[in-house]
């Protein structure tokens, strides 16, 4: 089975990206595994395990992953296209291509900000590092 990765955040950029493969679903002899994947960037542990457990930091990053998720899963759901959701902590770019092998994922489907060469050479971006580290058919959508 074909099996798709999208990283999404919530954003106009990755509902497009899911968007974008609802309407080429039809391409696929059968409907594809999707796997929907939200990496919350980590807090500073520092301090605040002093006064935060990790049962209720967890808790917190899986209650901001369900929000980022929502609009992506409803867009799946309306499409009748089945899915399983992925929440890490963590450097984005990292965890998307550790996931990409793990799962194995034959394509990597994702929104991107759009911006020109130059700003992101200077901002970066989850996109371009992506990119840059995925040995995996990526399809960029803007």
């Amino acid at each position: 089975m074909f099996s798709v990765l999208i990283p999404v955040d919530g954003s106009p950029c990755s509902d497009r990206a899911v968007a974008q493969l609802v309407a080429h679903s039809a391409w696929f002899r059968e409907a594809p595994e999707i796997h929907l994947l939200h990496v919350h960037a980590p807090i500073p542990v520092g301090r605040i395990q002093q006064h935060v457990d990790r049962e209720t930091l967890a808790a917190y990053y899986r209650e901001e992953s369900d929000a980022h998720l929502a609009s992506a899963e409803a867009l799946l759901k309306d499409a009748g296209l089945g899915y399983r959701r992925h929440i890490h902590v963590g450097a984005a770019p990292e965890i998307i291509v550790k996931l990409a092998h793990e799962l194995p994922c034959d394509l990597v489907t994702m929104g991107t900000q759009g911006r020109g060469a130059l700003a992101a050479a200077i901002m970066g971006s989850v996109a371009s590092k992506v990119l840059h580290l995925i040995d995996r058919p990526l399809l960029f959508v803007k």
